[in-house]
């Protein structure tokens, strides 16, 4: 494992049990040695699932199952995945690894394989050697626990440099509801539709089709919102899975009074998972928040924030602690999307740099550079077109990004 990011939390997070779901890990030895990096779900008989997953189109072999089960609309039974081994661009002999896969999980849990799920994560290219993953199911059955959060989110690691996971609680009527998550990630980080890999669990009891509604509006918010690199991964998977322990009352539909707690509670949990992986970005050394207002629609503003996120002069002046705000404005022109020079606005650290089409008269630089000094920097820029906002967040460019991708298969 890589060094400890320096944005790093102080500590992993009490995770508390989720009724209903039970974990267990292993280690198959596949790419990692001593440690484990099989990890083994079981859900309550009628929990609901629902799920954003990659628009790649060379999406992993596991993906191209989840969109099927996810399609189904059947209760989910189990949830199996390795890291280390993407199972993906592997052709015909992905698909077959998964399917042989499935039927194992399906014969150790008792039930039928439309009801399970699948993700790997690792390197692109190489056939899975499924065998050493079935082989370990059996004991994998037999280990399952309510309390194993924490030995979950270290076994879906990759180049991550620390486990990440996060919990929020929620009320639906009078009953209060667990919303638990766990995430991996730390490069090929620009999710479209997901993240790298995150796997949510709720007592709730709510529908699939609801389900599918909050996570596609609390995936636009928070996964959708980070980039590391600018690359898209093909084993992109967020999953959330409702057993229904709660006993909560019965919900209509995704824009129900009674879920406007759970609607909040799955975006923060979401949007706290999706700044962890920022945070723990390959060679990241400090968080960058990017608004953008006064844009021509919302979509327009995402565009332009997120030209100025991947761009790898404003990613690596930030690592300079450079307060180059040039880099900005030529991001925003390059974004295709309407923006009034004579109206541009930009501040950094809250401080105006630039507005009017032209650095701020008398500017001072001396605070701007105090603020680059910091780990978690703010800038913020208003076109000047519109109402449309939105806001992204990613992290510098270091020669950190270089080292681990550099020697990444060796």
């Amino acid at each position: 494992m890589s060094k400890l990011s320096p944005l790093a939390p102080e500590r992993f997070p009490d995770l508390p049990p989720v009724a209903g779901v039970e974990i267990a890990t292993a280690a198959t030895g596949i790419r990692y040695k001593g440690r484990d990096d099989l990890l083994m779900m079981r859900f309550a008989p009628g929990t609901t699932a629902a799920g954003v997953l990659t628009r790649s189109l060379t999406a992993s072999a596991p993906v191209l199952w989840c969109r099927e089960a996810l399609a189904s609309g059947r209760p989910a039974a189990g949830l199996l995945v390795n890291a280390g081994n993407a199972n993906a661009f592997t052709g015909a002999r992905g698909m077959a690894s998964v399917d042989r896969l499935l039927g194992a999980l399906g014969t150790t849990l008792g039930c039928g394989r439309e009801q399970l799920y699948v993700a790997s994560t690792g390197v692109i290219g190489e056939p899975l050697p499924d065998q050493r993953i079935a082989e370990h199911l059996a004991g994998l059955e037999r280990g399952l626990a309510a309390d194993a959060w924490a030995r979950a989110a270290r076994a879906i690691m990759t180049t991550d440099t620390f486990p990440k996971g996060a919990v929020r609680k929620a009320k639906i009527g009078a009953t209060e509801v667990t919303l638990v998550g766990i995430a991996k990630g730390s490069g090929m980080i620009a999710p479209d539709m997901a993240t790298m890999l995150s796997f949510v669990a709720t007592d709730a009891k709510i529908p699939a089709a609801v389900l599918q509604g909050l996570m596609r509006r609390g995936a636009d918010r928070s996964f959708n919102a980070i980039t590391v690199d600018g690359d898209t991964s093909t084993s992109d998977t967020l999953l959330l899975f409702a057993t229904g322990a709660a006993g909560n009352p019965e919900v209509d539909g995704p824009g129900s009074p009674l879920l406007r707690g759970f609607r909040r509670a799955l975006e923060e949990l979401l949007t706290d998972l999706a700044l962890q992986v920022v945070r723990d970005g390959e060679g990241a050394t400090k968080l960058v928040e990017i608004a953008v207002t006064g844009a021509a629609s919302g979509r327009a503003a995402k565009r332009i924030a997120l030209a100025i996120a991947n761009s790898p002069l404003v990613k690596t002046a930030i690592a300079g602690e450079d307060a180059n705000w040039g880099r900005v404005v030529m991001a925003v022109g390059k974004a295709g999307e309407k923006a009034d020079r004579d109206r541009l606005r930009i501040a950094i650290g809250g401080v105006a740099v630039a507005e009017n089409g032209q650095r701020v008269e008398g500017y001072d630089e001396t605070p701007v550079a105090a603020h680059m000094k910091g780990q978690e920097i703010l800038i913020e820029v208003d076109v000047g077109i519109g109402r449309g906002k939105a806001r992204v967040w990613t992290c510098d460019l270091t020669h950190g990004y270089i080292d681990i991708n550099g020697s990444y298969r060796s």
